[in-house]
């Protein structure tokens, strides 16, 4: 019998999960706020250049019963849209970051609501377009019970789309959060002309930065090694698709914060989630130069050379 999946989200990452849930054989519940907006030729404004397969219904009516429910809205949306939503199924955390209020994690925002549910995440290097075109892509999908985190991911798993499990929920958590932010820096510093040499060492700082919050917060440094980080990274810190390296590079270019997100429809995770996850770190007793430097600048505290003076005249120390 096909697994029926219930997809909470129809932009573009909500599209390309449920157009790869069908893809897998399930019947797919796609929950829309405007399902109106479904063309004859089923598309929706997000990815208008797919045609959703007939096994989706998009609809406004939340999913009463799903083998498992993939909530793919903005992170710091998650809490107002699971406020609406009964206990359908074991839900599964699509987006990354901090919530900027609480400082949570996603898996701890669907605890709040539904403690009694099975709940895990789903992270990697993942453009939704690639995704929902069916191209090679890998992610991890990380539950508390390794055995619930490979039965979930088998809901998902194609040949094109290769779902691998894990166990450490928050070490893939922290990885999909804090990458956005690098991503950021990433894109400041080559808007601003300082080179690949400086984007390569950024990242792999960064990539530091990562593995202690993982360890620090709980998980497992190591995790910060595979999809959910260094993967991740490296794709959200050189895709030309990336929502957060593209807004540092305009950062770099010299635009103001507020003339690049009023220019923009889609959400950059890392803009709410770098002053929430550096006060995480801080109260944990985490060093992060890049995270911090990046909250700084966003804020408005520091300008672009104080943002590169700030790192580079950090003291050399071991590795």
């Amino acid at each position: 019998m096909a697994a029926h999946i219930a997809v909470i989200g129809a932009g573009a990452w909500g599209i390309a999960l449920a157009t790869q849930a069908a893809r897998a054989g399930a019947r797919v519940h796609l929950w829309a706020r405007n399902p109106e907006t479904l063309t004859d030729a089923r598309t929706l404004p997000r990815l208008p250049q797919i045609t959703l397969p007939e096994t989706i219904t998009v609809t406004r009516a939340m999913p009463t019963r799903a083998d498992a429910v993939l909530l793919a809205v903005p992170m710091q949306h998650l809490r107002a849209v699971l406020a609406q939503m009964p206990a359908a199924g074991p839900m599964i955390a699509c987006c990354k970051g901090v919530e900027r209020d609480t400082l949570a994690l996603p898996l701890q925002i669907i605890a709040d609501r539904h403690p009694d549910l099975p709940r895990a995440v789903l992270s990697g290097p993942n453009f939704a377009h690639e995704v929902a075109q069916g191209l090679p892509t890998a992610a991890v999908l990380a539950c508390a019970d390794l055995s619930l985190a490979r039965t979930l991911a088998d809901h998902l798993t194609t040949a094109t789309f290769r779902l691998y499990a894990s166990d450490d929920a928050i070490g893939v958590q922290v990885g999909g959060a804090a990458k956005n932010v690098i991503a950021i820096a990433a894109g400041a510093t080559i808007g601003a002309g300082l080179g690949e040499n400086a984007r390569a060492s950024l990242m792999t700082r960064g990539l530091a930065e990562l593995g202690r919050l993982a360890l620090g917060l709980g998980g497992r440094a190591a995790t910060l090694s595979g999809l959910a980080g260094v993967g991740d990274l490296i794709l959200t810190c050189t895709g030309p698709s990336s929502r957060n390296f593209s807004l540092g590079l305009a950062l770099g270019r010299g635009e103001s914060l507020a003339e690049i997100l009023g220019s923009r429809t889609t959400v950059a995770e890392g803009v709410a989630t770098a002053p929430a996850i550096l006060t995480l770190a801080r109260a944990h007793g985490i060093t992060v130069p890049v995270i911090e430097t990046v909250s700084l600048l966003l804020a408005g505290d520091i300008d672009l050379p104080e943002a590169r003076d700030r790192l580079l005249s950090r003291p050399v120390g071991f590795e």
